[in-house]
């Protein structure tokens, strides 16, 4: 695996090496038993998904929320990357050496970590693993943080068909998971109850085992580039890095994007293309791994299903760009969707 990078101080040099080895004076045993009653010893680590950090949407949502924890809670935090194709074994070491090395709680970014997350929990019975989008694999000690993906992509679908001249809108998914197909489900419901004639163009980067589709933005920015010459006018995509790839192909055709998880309007990475980026559908990732730092350092933490929807603005539709805010009649078919959600007026598809 690649090195694991400390914000604070110096990394981690390989999870062999931490495996091999005691980390700050403590055996495994030790690690498996560490107390968060210290506040000024708390440490916590996040285990980043496909495309690391710097992805200017997933993973750099998760990295606010250390952040956040690092200037408000004094936190120590600790990062971790992914490495290309890695197996399940290369990310139990990887939680391993974060664990073992005092980190509490230790936060796998991401589904693919549920398989590792299981099995590192239960040599760690005391520390707390937190893990984004599942709820496949449960544990006293696991946090499983999870959003209703279905209900932002909803509004975005509402935005989206509202927004378009040609009646075509497109929707990209980086890997064809469930998870994915719940972006999918309730974007595609939205265009379609708001206009029911509108076409949505749909495609999948990469079928699994090959998750490069969350990766590659090449592979964004070639799916996008079909669906405008098919006619749409409006793409969303949920694909991770690979999504910004799709924004810049939409951008530079002088089309609306609409991007995913953070407000990527607000991303610099993506600043050459936020006239275009409409919106974006946002989950509270950021809050999410916030509070589960807090949880533990308060010395109660948070285990089971832990969800947010509309109702807690765990998701909603980004509103930077001022373009978007200038759409009184945009706004106002968002905000009546929203409500008849909340409401339950509105039950939103989880597939498509």
């Amino acid at each position: 695996m690649r090195r694991i990078t400390r914000i604070t101080t110096v990394g981690i040099a390989s999870a062999a090496l931490a495996l091999s080895a005691t980390a700050c004076g403590k055996s495994s045993s030790d690690a498996g038993s560490s107390s968060t009653s210290d506040s000024k010893a708390v440490k916590a680590a996040i285990a980043y998904d496909i495309g690391g950090r710097g992805d200017q949407s997933f993973n750099d949502a998760a990295y606010a929320g250390l952040q956040k924890a690092e200037k408000e809670l004094g936190v120590k935090g600790a990062e971790a990357e992914p490495s290309e194709g890695e197996s399940d074994a290369d990310k139990v070491q990887r939680l391993t050496a974060l664990a073992r090395s005092g980190n509490n709680p230790v936060i796998g970014v991401g589904f693919a970590y549920a398989p590792a997350i299981e099995k590192v929990a239960k040599s760690y019975p005391k520390t707390t693993f937190g893990i984004i989008d599942d709820t496949s694999k449960t544990g006293p000690n696991i946090a499983n943080l999870v959003f209703n993906e279905e209900q932002g992509s909803y509004l975005a679908g509402v935005a989206a068909a509202k927004t378009s001249k040609s009646h075509t809108v497109g929707f990209i998914g980086g890997v064809e998971v469930p998870l994915i197909k719940k972006f999918e489900a309730g974007f595609v419901q939205g265009v379609k109850d708001t206009d029911p004639k509108a076409k949505v163009l749909t495609q999948y980067l990469t079928q699994p085992p090959d998750f490069n589709g969350f990766s590659k933005p090449d592979l964004g920015k070639a799916a996008a580039q079909g669906q405008l010459d098919k006619g749409a006018d409006v793409i969303y995509s949920a694909a991770g890095l690979a999504g910004s790839g799709a924004i810049e192909a939409t951008a530079k055709a002088g089309k609306w994007a609409i991007g995913v998880d953070s407000d990527q309007y607000m991303q610099k990475g993506l600043a050459a293309y936020k006239d275009h980026i409409l919106t974006s559908v946002t989950k509270d990732v950021q809050g999410s791994v916030f509070n589960l730092i807090k949880s533990v350092k308060d010395g109660k933490p948070q285990s089971g299903e832990v969800r947010m929807g509309l109702a807690a603005n765990g998701v909603g539709l980004a509103a930077s760009n001022p373009a978007y805010t200038k759409m009184t009649d945009v706004i106002a078919a968002v905000e009546k969707a929203k409500k008849d959600i909340v409401d339950g007026k509105i039950t939103v598809k989880t597939t498509p």
